[in-house]
């Protein structure tokens, strides 16, 4: 192992929320996605305009990063991309994808409250990165895959909780379940059942953002749906 002679006196720092190490870092249990969430949190603040964002094409030529993320030179994209596909399913990142002219990019925004600014500024037809010199390149928001969501906030995904993730989705819609499984992350209630309760809620009562959604999880456990829910 190489040793490290120790930062210098005097450098560029970086700064990283404290919420990282209260709650993200406690959660993540993979040494790419923290390796690439870190890369991530550093290389947007070396970007300037007026939303930052990291490339993909960035990362993979940055070869020093990419040699710390597996010894063999084949198996270090695979690694990136575990990462990264963790880190947008876990919520740390937020993904867009570029398409113009044969020419294709993914970009990373941190998850804060000007990376959601700028990606719902994408969606509305606002704004859009400056990468290409053609206009009206098209651009997709990327939306992690349901069940690589549930597994990285949930836990395991079996075949059974699969089907069911799929029946939910096409009774839900995918935004909904989404924000479900949001929510029972926010209040520690890792439960399919769980999910479900807060589906049936908002049909009938409504789907609304509301002091509800933030309650403890014995809400839901003594409520309406109590007699569905395993806790």
């Amino acid at each position: 192992m190489m040793g490290f002679p120790g930062f210098p006196e005097k450098g560029r720092l970086t700064r990283i929320p404290s919420l990282f190490f209260r709650e993200l870092l406690p959660q993540i249990d993979s040494l790419p996605e923290l390796k690439v969430t870190l890369y991530c949190l550093w290389r947007a603040q070396l970007s300037e305009g007026e939303w930052v964002f990291v490339r993909h094409s960035e990362i993979v030529q940055d070869d020093v990063f990419l040699a710390g993320l597996a010894p063999r030179e084949h198996e270090r994209i695979p690694q990136l991309q575990e990462g990264l596909e963790r880190a947008v399913a876990r919520g740390t990142l937020l993904q867009v994808h570029v398409e113009h002219d044969s020419k294709e990019e993914e970009l990373y925004f941190i998850n804060s409250a000007r990376g959601r600014e700028a990606i719902e500024a994408i969606e509305k037809g606002e704004w859009f990165p400056d990468l290409l010199t053609a206009a009206s390149p098209a651009i997709t928001v990327e939306r992690p895959n349901v069940f690589v969501l549930y597994e990285q906030n949930i836990g395991p995904l079996t075949p059974l909780i699969a089907e069911n993730l799929q029946d939910l989705e096409k009774e839900y819609s995918r935004e909904w379940l989404e924000e479900a499984i949001q929510i029972a992350v926010t209040n520690n209630a890792r439960k399919l059942s769980y999910i479900l309760a807060v589906l049936k809620r908002w049909r009938t009562q409504g789907r609304q953002k509301s002091a509800e959604d933030a309650e403890p999880s014995e809400r839901y456990i003594r409520g309406k749906y109590s007699d569905e829910i395993e806790y």
